[in-house]
């Protein structure tokens, strides 16, 4: 009989989750209400030392009305990495702003500060790093960047809740923070996102805009969106709140496991953590020669049962909807990353056998192209 597949992800939801939504619906209280207030409260208090956090419908959203709240508009550029998913460009660009790709460093994924200095014009209004795969980002060269030229830091969180660098939370560093609640995320309130702010009038202008420009119903003071988190949403990111810490130090495990079996095998180089960081594993991401990766990832699911993810195969400056912003821009690290990326199964659902598996089928896949 052969091995149940592995999946590279799989989305946590019990008997508490489902308990939690029956709840709300018996409440009669559907709509943004007592329990997105009450997952504010907590999701602040638990991640980011207590600022102020507003719920929204998902983390693009997030993004989007974080730009616009932080007063980024036609005119501005924004620097963002070209190695992540698309939101974080769409996001600048549905603002009428400039998304500008610079590259990555090699090590970490992470906006390369030399890049980061290279791309900054008269128009540059902020830098907004990726803390990719659930690493920080290099948050102390950034950081000085940003000083140095009068810029804004804004915070893509989405896969990192939980995260640090030295000591300071992920989401706790620019201006805003945005994490997502996608249900492959490493909590979820089944679609969702969460906005934290570094001010008040940040915040207050995240909540505006999610709620078609309007605090008191009727008096609408600016032109907004329909971005709010129902309180189904709500309960089920409550519940999800109180397991996450426990998740992410097994995805911690998990990872440390995978080291262990994947230590020195040829042609497999396994995630690095930066002096400081503190890795959440969204995923777990090795690279391999970029003319075995399809192959490997091809052999592990039909020969080992194990499912794997390329994140992110085409750079967002050469997406035809993002392309028109980085006419002839070439970057090299970032080529190289999508094209040497395997992201293995990492998740908190994993037995021994399986991580024996995983280690056991990429270790005969890699070595069967040798």
């Amino acid at each position: 009989m052969a091995a149940e597949f592995i999946p590279p992800a799989k989305p946590i939801v019990g008997d508490e989750e489902r308990e939690a939504v029956d709840r709300v619906l018996r409440s009669g209280m559907i709509a943004q209400g007592p329990e997105v207030a009450a997952f504010e409260r907590e999701f602040a208090d638990h991640f980011v030392q207590g600022r102020a956090t507003v719920a929204v419908n998902s983390g693009t959203s997030g993004q989007h009305l974080g730009l616009l709240a932080a007063g980024v508009g036609p005119g501005d550029e924004v620097i963002v990495p070209s190695f992540t998913f698309a939101a974080t460009g769409n996001s600048v660009a549905l603002t009428g702003a400039t998304p500008v790709f610079a590259d990555i460093e090699g090590d970490y994924f992470s906006l390369a500060p030399e890049a980061v200095r290279a791309a900054i014009t008269p128009r540059t209004k902020g830098i907004m790093p990726v803390h990719l795969y659930g690493h920080p980002f290099l948050v102390d060269e950034i950081e000085a960047i940003a000083k140095e030229h009068g810029l804004a830091v804004y915070e893509d969180a989405a896969q990192a809740h939980g995260a640090s660098w030295n000591g300071r939370p992920v989401g706790t560093i620019g201006e805003f923070a945005m994490f997502s609640l996608y249900p492959t995320k490493n909590m979820t309130s089944g679609e969702g996102g969460m906005v934290t702010c570094a001010s008040e009038e940040t915040a207050r202008g995240v909540r505006l805009l999610r709620n078609q420009g309007m605090e008191k119903q009727y008096e609408n003071e600016v032109v907004g969106f329909n971005a709010r988190m129902t309180d189904i949403h709500a309960a089920i990111g409550r519940v999800q709140l109180t397991k996450v810490d426990e998740w992410t130090r097994q995805r911690q495990r998990n990872a440390a496991a995978l080291n262990a079996g994947l230590a020195g095998l040829a042609g497999v180089e396994t995630p690095r953590v930066a002096e400081g960081a503190v890795h959440v594993y969204h995923q777990y991401t090795i690279r391999v020669d970029a003319r075995e990766r399809d192959r490997i990832r091809q052999a592990l699911q039909d020969e080992h049962g194990v499912g794997s993810g390329v994140y992110y195969p085409i750079p967002n400056h050469r997406l035809p909807s993002l392309a028109e912003f980085a006419p002839g821009l070439e970057l090299p690290e970032t080529e190289r990353a999508a094209s040497e990326v395997l992201s293995l199964p990492v998740h908190p659902s994993l037995s021994d056998g399986d991580l024996e598996r995983i280690i056991a089928g990429v270790t005969a896949v890699t070595r069967a192209g040798a």
